[in-house]
């Protein structure tokens, strides 16, 4: 039986994993909500709009997310990364499932509140709450666009890759072996790397690269009037895709990145640059 410390630990971590998580959905599905609201999703319906804003607004969401709960819980704000972090990192797996569940009800919760908050602008944009503007919760192949040819194994091939990218670049940040960046910027730097994936990532699946990110959302959006949430814009049940595609990703990229980075590097952490080491240390 576990100590009762050991589960106040474990709400302590989780209660910041689903506030960080928030904080994510929050910017990021508001910022997609702002462009919809705008009217700036093109035609064909689920289009990319602003790409560059939410781009940036996802990687801003990122890094407050991962400043918010960091202390707390390590922020992983991502099933993937938890999954990832457990086979190569050691992190306890018994923590990984109470993890991805704080995670996915943060994001829930958060598009909750942007469904509520633009709840008028999105009735105005798309009165049937239809796939015109799902992509404001939850992604899309080709992001809703059917005049790209891209389906669910293409999409699930983009999410692989793109988590893969994620988790190499976060196992490589927060490396202490390696060259982790200075002055606490590592959750800023892990934000910039959402934006560049965002930007060069985005258009065969839109980028969920964390399978938290958008089961949440995509059922709160079901939950509150999208009743096609499942499925894409040919009719196909879809939602598996940004669930399995990140968790497989996630562990290749962490693999890849142990195997031919990790391993090579020394086992001391190395002195700050510029520092002169103690020769008595």
């Amino acid at each position: 039986m576990a100590e009762p410390g050991a589960k106040s630990g474990l709400l302590r971590e989780m209660s910041a994993e689903f506030v960080g998580t928030m904080i994510l959905i929050l910017f990021g599905c508001g910022v997609v909500a702002q462009v919809a609201a705008g009217g700036d999703l093109t035609d064909p319906p689920g289009g990319l709009g602003d790409h560059d804003s939410i781009s940036w607004a996802w990687g801003l969401g990122v890094t407050l997310g991962v400043y918010t709960a960091a202390r707390l819980s390590g922020a992983h704000l991502n099933p993937a990364v938890t999954v990832a972090l457990a086979a190569f990192r050691g992190f306890s797996w018994g923590k990984v499932l109470p993890y991805a569940l704080a995670q996915t009800a943060g994001a829930f919760v958060a598009a909750l509140l942007v469904r509520w908050n633009y709840s008028e602008a999105l009735a105005k944009a798309d009165p049937g709450h239809t796939i015109k503007t799902q992509s404001v919760f939850s992604t899309l192949p080709a992001n809703g666009n059917p005049a790209l040819p891209v389906h669910e194994w293409g999409a699930f091939r983009d999410q692989v890759i793109g988590t893969a990218i994620l988790l190499l670049l976060i196992m490589a940040i927060t490396d202490l072996l390696n060259t982790p960046p200075g002055a606490n910027m590592g959750p800023f730097v892990i934000g910039l790397v959402v934006v560049a994936i965002g930007m060069a990532w985005g258009t065969n699946a839109g980028y969920a690269i964390n399978p938290a990110r958008d089961f949440g959302p995509r059922l709160a959006s079901f939950l509150t009037g999208y009743g096609g949430a499942w499925r894409d814009q040919y009719g196909n049940l879809y939602f598996w895709v940004p669930i399995l595609g990140p968790l497989v990703g996630g562990l290749l990229g962490a693999g890849l990145y142990k195997a031919l980075v990790g391993r090579f590097l020394p086992s001391d952490v190395p002195e700050p640059p510029g520092r002169t080491p103690n020769p008595e240390s």
